[in-house]
């Protein structure tokens, strides 16, 4: 199995990569935020993304989502990392970064949070 920071290098080069290729400054600034050290990444809990989010909307989170509050509205969420609280409640809303990039790989109608 492969450690964290692996999964992380792979996922901020194949990030890059997308935004080069496909022109898309999303990926680019997703990448830029996961390279910062963990301490320096969003944190964002479930209550903060029902007030913001737009329902029907696809948000990226570039860290990690906290599964303090409730979300109402129908919102896909994209984040590196969820506490097990947040997976549980967001159920098949949630998606990983990469999930996210194959689906979506022109980046259109993603919001970036956090």
């Amino acid at each position: 199995m492969a450690t964290k920071n692996t999964q992380m290098g792979a996922l901020i080069t194949a990030l890059k990569k997308q935004a080069i290729e496909g022109k898309r400054p999303l990926w680019k600034r997703v990448a830029s935020d996961l390279e910062k050290p963990s301490r320096q990444r969003r944190i964002i809990n479930l209550w903060k993304l029902d007030q913001y989010a737009k329902d029907g909307e696809i948000v990226i989170v570039p860290g990690k989502v906290l599964g303090d509050g409730q979300l109402t509205k129908n919102v896909t969420v994209a984040a590196y990392s969820y506490s097990a609280e947040a997976k549980k409640k967001l159920d098949k809303n949630a998606l990983t970064i990469p999930e996210l990039l194959k689906k979506h790989p022109d980046g259109k109608g993603i919001r970036i949070m956090g």
